[in-house]
């Protein structure tokens, strides 16, 4: 029995950590003069091609010059694919949950990474 297909379809979001979010967004929206991203009408941060770049005001560690950036990919529908990792025996870190229009989850890979994934409700 083959396991069932996981619906990854790209990087949707890197969140990276920052300590001054008035200077950060600054810097992106001027200085590197990246367009704005948006989740239905809110602003989440800027885009880099297809993939969301979200500034997080001192998220879960300093910034760093070796950054461990929070990477989330879309998938399909992410209750289903929380269900095809789990049959694979991944760790599901975060099981699916829903907030407002889309679903957030993630797992560890094999090294002890925390991957997200992510679709619309």
């Amino acid at each position: 029995m083959s396991a069932p297909p996981l619906g990854f379809q790209r990087v949707k979001v890197i969140a990276l950590s920052v300590t001054d979010p008035e200077r950060a967004n600054r810097f992106y929206r001027e200085t590197l003069a990246l367009p704005p991203a948006y989740e239905g009408e809110e602003k989440v941060g800027y885009l880099l091609g297809q993939t969301i770049l979200m500034l997080k005001d001192n998220w879960y560690a300093p910034p760093t010059a070796t950054p461990n950036p929070r990477i989330t990919i879309a998938t399909d529908h992410a209750p289903d694919t929380e269900a095809a990792l789990r049959a694979r025996a991944v760790t599901i870190s975060d099981p699916v949950q829903a907030f407002d229009d889309f679903y957030v989850g993630s797992f560890m890979d094999s090294e002890g990474n925390k991957l997200w994934f992510c679709s619309a409700v």
